[in-house]
């Protein structure tokens, strides 16, 4: 559907009266008495502005919300706005509500520093958005008078993560929205027009849901082996943790005997690197470094040159329709247009990393965590730069380039950073990277603290459901810290953030259950497995909360530590089971990534991502082995895991005619 159209459609609801807007209403109603008493509305969806600006649309909490919404994600500097051109009902006085929240709100933090306006034709609302609420709701903005049309905007004063989900005209300005999600998406979707069925996306072979490394390596393995296949993903880049909105680099020995093979896709779709002479290195580290690193583009040029592969970015999976114990479709909705496609699979492979899909569908799984069972938690990586050297502000990722390349252009190299009140307080406190010796402020005294993995939090926190609230904690972590650094040390005054992720880098939620659940012991007895799949290098890897920067923050910990010692080791290099790759209770599901069957301690040394594309690689050929033979995937280990295993020996690169 082309972008005039999708507008036209969107702006066609104004007319649709009352009977729309009470499926809206904070209150029920009576037959017709209580209607409201003019129905003339507009509903605009924050990612259906026709131009997004320098805000970003966020799906994290999609599930949660119903909705996606636009984050002014600034590091500090305001975004250029995002606007939409409209057509009203007719002219007069609206009530204008708009969808938002103060999200530092939960912590009791002052500040607001979501802040944001409305301009109707430039001209702002006198109410400011996002200063109010610790939970999404409709903030009233008062009443405002408006011709036909007019060019609507979200105007961020901050750069500090302002966030809108929706705006509401409505002529009946004594009509209150509903806060509820079930009647919000009723309401959003017989606006929009959108059948109460979605429609029809296809019958595949596969549908793998999850494009970061063991998606598209699933995807692609099993394409070559002549599967006709369907590649959901939920972000506009592949690559998840190791794209270039997450940046966190993938990690793992690939290539290895017996099945040297197995690792050729993973190889193939990253860009090769030399780490002592990468783009942006940072003291060894290539984590959070520059974007060309990570390359979104070859990995997307890989899948689109496949012919077998349909690519559905920029949808999630919000839906799994099943029959007895099998997997019969997903359901997609378009994060950008609302639009829901229902795709019908022979076989599924849940690469989402939450096992969102075996979930839904009711498949066996493991997740608990407390504060004394705490999970692994979420990252959000973060860079600075050194605004007086040249290369650093020409490979800069920073929103407001071109005013930073002005300013080095007049030798006005000085940063300024704001104070953070909102933020962590880290004024008196320690963490990475602030020195205990007279720091120089220089960038080698930096090297501990950005581009660091161990800015996590979340330990007791559910990884599904608050990673909203886990975000925006590690933002208040590194926010803080950088204005303790900039305003209370007075250092680095010539620094300035460069990028961060707002898309949470993750470690740990659901695993879904196969009938082998992998445990630490298995590598550290080094069991062996008939049905050895893929190899595994990285150590036990378990994170939980550093005890020395803990003090004043128990419950909302922003630092991590990882296992170490004889115990966490093993004997090299271990080759983990086939059986650890499909769910025991539903019949034709895969999963290859973070979610497979392992229990907490199995989970370290598997989740590094190229570990994880190996995964993808074994289950596409045993999808392929699946159709050919009529069988599921137990079926394959238990009739045909000789064909896997020369399958496996087989290059990547090999295709079924």
């Amino acid at each position: 559907m082309s972008k005039v159209k999708e507008i036209n459609r969107r702006q066609f609801i104004g007319y649709s009266g009352a009977a729309a807007l009470s499926l809206l209403a904070a209150r029920s109603f009576a037959g017709d008495l209580n209607r409201p008493s003019n129905g003339q509305f507009l509903f605009l969806e924050a990612e259906g502005f026709s131009e997004h600006g320098g805000w970003e649309i966020d799906q994290q909490s999609m599930d949660q919300m119903g909705s996606p919404y636009l984050l002014a994600h600034g590091l500090g500097v305001p975004v250029k706005d995002a606007v939409a051109q409209v057509q009203f009902p007719s002219a007069g006085t609206y009530r204008v509500w708009v969808r938002t929240k103060d999200w530092v709100a939960p912590w009791n933090a002052p500040g607001a520093p979501g802040k944001f306006q409305l301009l109707i034709n430039g001209v702002p609302l006198a109410e400011t958005f996002g200063t109010k609420g610790a939970e999404w709701h409709w903030h009233n903005g008062g009443t405002v008078e408006v011709g036909g049309t007019a060019r609507i905007a979200l105007h961020d004063l901050t750069g500090f993560e302002g966030r809108c989900e929706a705006v509401l005209f409505c002529k009946d300005t004594a009509f209150e929205p509903v806060n509820d999600v079930e009647a919000l998406t009723r309401f959003r979707r017989k606006l929009l027009g959108f059948p109460d069925r979605p429609e029809y996306g296809g019958r595949y072979d596969l549908v793998v849901v999850g494009g970061g490394l063991a998606g598209i390596c699933a995807a692609l393995s099993a394409a070559r082996r002549g599967l006709s296949v369907a590649l959901v993903h939920d972000r506009p880049v592949l690559g998840g943790n190791g794209s270039s909105e997450v940046r966190v680099w993938p990690e793992g020995h690939t290539n290895k005997p017996p099945y040297p093979s197995i690792g050729d896709i993973v190889t193939e779709i990253l860009k090769p690197i030399n780490k002592a002479t990468a783009e942006g290195k940072w003291f060894g580290t290539l984590n959070g470094t520059a974007a060309s690193n990570f390359d979104d583009q070859r990995k997307l040029d890989v899948v689109k040159t496949e012919p077998r592969i349909n690519l559905l970015n920029n949808h999630r999976a919000i839906q799994t329709l099943t029959s007895g114990n099998r997997i019969q479709a997903v359901v997609i909705q378009s994060i950008r247009t609302g639009r829901q496609q229902l795709l019908e699979g022979t076989f599924f492979a849940d690469c989402t990393g939450d096992a969102t899909v075996g979930f839904q569908a009711g498949a066996e799984y493991e997740y608990a965590f407390s504060s004394g069972n705490p999970l692994m938690g979420s990252s959000n990586l973060f860079n600075v730069i050194d605004a007086s050297n040249q290369k650093d502000v020409l490979d800069c990722d920073c929103k407001d380039k071109s005013a930073l390349m002005t300013q080095y252009q007049e030798g006005k190299y000085e940063q300024p950073f704001p104070r953070c009140p909102w933020a962590l307080d880290l004024s008196d406190k320690p963490f990475p990277g602030r020195l205990k010796k007279q720091a120089t402020g220089t960038l080698k005294d930096l090297k501990s603290f950005a581009n660091a993995w161990y800015w996590e939090s979340g330990f007791d926190k559910d990884q599904v459901n608050d990673i909203e609230l886990i975000r925006d904690h590690n933002f208040r972590a590194f926010y803080g810290a950088w204005d303790a650094l900039k305003n209370v040390d007075g250092l680095y005054k010539n620094f300035r953030l460069a990028w961060a992720a707002f898309i949470a880098g993750k470690r740990e939620s659901r695993r879904l259950m196969g009938d082998v659940v992998l445990d630490g012991k298995h590598f550290t007895e080094m069991t062996d497995w008939a049905d050895k799949a893929f190899p595994c290098s990285w150590h036990i890897d378990l994170h939980f909360p550093e005890k020395k920067y803990q003090a004043g923050f128990e419950g909302n910990e922003f630092i991590s530590d990882f296992t170490r010692g004889k115990d966490y080791k093993y004997g090299g290099l271990y080759w983990a089971p086939y059986r650890c790759l499909y769910s025991r209770n539903i019949g034709n599901l895969f999963m290859a990534g973070r979610n497979i069957s392992v229990t907490k301690t199995g989970l370290g040394p598997v989740r590094v991502m190229k570990t994880c594309g190996m995964m993808g690689e074994v289950i596409g050929k045993a999808a392929a082995l699946c159709v050919q033979h009529g069988t599921t995937p137990r079926g394959v280990y238990e009739n045909h895991l000789a064909a896997l295993q020369e399958m496996m020996k087989q290059p990547g690169s090999f295709r079924t005619a």
